[in-house]
């Protein structure tokens, strides 16, 4: 285990090795859990601001379920999450022409329609976040065989997890945070200085 401040952070961040292969998953993950996709309180309070600006970027059956159940409810195990289409697919998400699903807060971010990418627990997958005690802690959990394309893709490519997912961890917990995280990677895990 990692300590970097109050903020516990799992060997397997460091040592193991993840990119993220759509062409296989299909973006799996915004579908396949039992729950939406868990929210902080700054993120509820943004999507209050933003819904109309993504709403243009939304499925019929994603402002249905918006409609029915909130921009976003309370999961008595997850806490507050994204609402879903029949238990299934984030509402917030849709399916490509190839079947892959891609997030509307997204790509209205990428549109510039919104500051905001998408909430920080999917940006951060597969690290999970999770609070014990005084400290936070940062966990590596793919999921089982939907994310087995990512695991073989990040050792094809040798990609380090925390270097695949270095923009959401410096978005999260800031640069002096990641910098230690990879300082202490190469100090004390042997782990070579590699991006994507």
């Amino acid at each position: 285990m990692i300590s970097i401040d109050n903020i516990l952070v799992s060997d397997e961040v460091v040592q193991e090795q993840f990119v993220c292969d759509l062409n296989s998953c299909k973006g799996g993950c915004c579908e396949d859990g039992d729950a939406g996709a868990p929210l902080e309180e700054k993120e509820m309070i943004k999507l209050k601001e933003i819904y109309e600006t993504i709403k243009p970027y939304l499925t019929t059956d994603g402002i249905e379920a918006i409609n029915k159940q909130g921009l976003f409810h309370h999961d008595e195990t997850f806490g507050w999450v994204t609402p879903t289409i029949d238990g299934g697919l984030c509402a917030y998400g849709h399916k490509d022409e190839q079947g892959i699903i891609k997030c509307g807060i997204e790509q209205a971010y990428n549109d510039k329609k919104t500051d905001w990418k998408k909430p920080i627990s999917c940006h951060l997958f597969p690290i999970r976040a999770k609070m014990a005690d005084k400290y936070e802690m940062l966990n590596y959990e793919p999921r089982e065989s939907l994310c087995d394309p990512g695991c073989a893709f990040g050792k094809k490519l040798k990609v380090p997890v925390h270097h695949f997912l270095k923009e959401p961890l410096i978005r999260k917990y800031g640069a002096d945070f990641w910098n230690a995280l990879d300082s202490i990677a190469q100090d004390y895990f042997n782990v070579k200085n590699h991006t994507a």
